[in-house]
């Protein structure tokens, strides 16, 4: 049971050491994790140190809160995520989340590798989310307390914010970068899809596939945020490549990409910052 009344102790005393409330938070997915060493740091704080928070275990993912600026914009970034896999819960997996909310943040950028599925997509490219499918999962807002009766079932019409993704999309086209739109799939991992699964992933609708993200964004919405999402795609998804995946060529691709996405990033809170 995720003792939420002390997590506000957490708030205070994060809030104490910073000084400020983040305006924008950001998770950084595989490969990203040197933009928080780049930013303007003021305060970082180990999930580990966070009684009864989830600890990152995978390879890549530091697993910390980093508070600081972009851009002279406040800012707090997850320093790695944790995942389903990992053998959390979906509440705690979306925890780091509704800290970030309850931290003060207005709006939430997502990170993620991910795989291709649709033709149109090749690797390299750069995806924001319009919509998801999180069917495959179980929804997060399961078992947690609501307040009343539209806590309990949000609507999810637009989980990720068009206003926020038309200044994503202004902002990459004043760096010359090209970004698309697409629909993205949560399934559960830690195994990678079959072909199968992937053929069925592409009936139903879905651009890209990954392990995570999805339930985060639910979450997000849930806590009254806004939120966008940047896929970055690091493969052809199972039965559409010539090579069999690994997470090293994922982390290998997703490196490559990091720094147009970071950049990414950093013109969105300087058009923030000028709104």
């Amino acid at each position: 049971m995720i003792d939420y009344e002390a997590l506000r102790g957490y708030v205070e005393k994060i809030g104490s050491r910073i000084g400020f409330a983040p305006k924008i938070g950001i998770v950084l997915g595989s490969g990203l994790g040197e933009l928080a060493d780049k930013m303007q740091s003021v305060y970082s704080i180990s999930y580990m140190e966070i009684e009864g928070f989830p600890v990152s275990t995978v390879e890549d993912h530091v697993g910390q809160y980093v508070f600081g600026y972009i851009e002279d914009v406040p800012v707090v970034c997850m320093q790695g995520r944790v995942h389903y896999y990992e053998g959390y819960t979906m509440e705690e997996v979306v925890l780091p989340i509704r800290f970030m909310g309850m931290l003060g943040v207005e709006q939430v950028i997502l990170t993620n590798a991910a795989g291709g599925i649709s033709a149109d997509f090749d690797t390299g490219d750069i995806v924001l989310l319009s919509d998801h499918i999180a069917t495959f999962v179980p929804n997060p807002l399961i078992g947690y307390k609501a307040v009343d009766s539209a806590d309990r079932f949000p609507d999810m019409t637009q989980v990720y914010d068009k206003g926020m993704r038309e200044v994503m999309k202004s902002v990459a086209k004043e760096q010359n970068t090209t970004v698309k739109e697409g629909v993205y799939i949560q399934l559960t991992g830690p195994s990678y899809e079959t072909p199968a699964e992937i053929k069925m992933a592409g009936l139903l609708g879905a651009d890209i596939v990954g392990m995570s993200t999805a339930c985060e964004a639910i979450a997000a919405r849930h806590s009254k945020m806004k939120v966008c999402a940047i896929s970055y795609v690091s493969n052809p998804a199972a039965g559409l490549g010539d090579v069999p995946l690994s997470h090293e060529d994922v982390k290998k691709q997703a490196k490559k990409t990091a720094g147009t996405v970071a950049k990414l990033i950093k013109g969105y809170c300087k058009a923030v910052k000028e709104q």
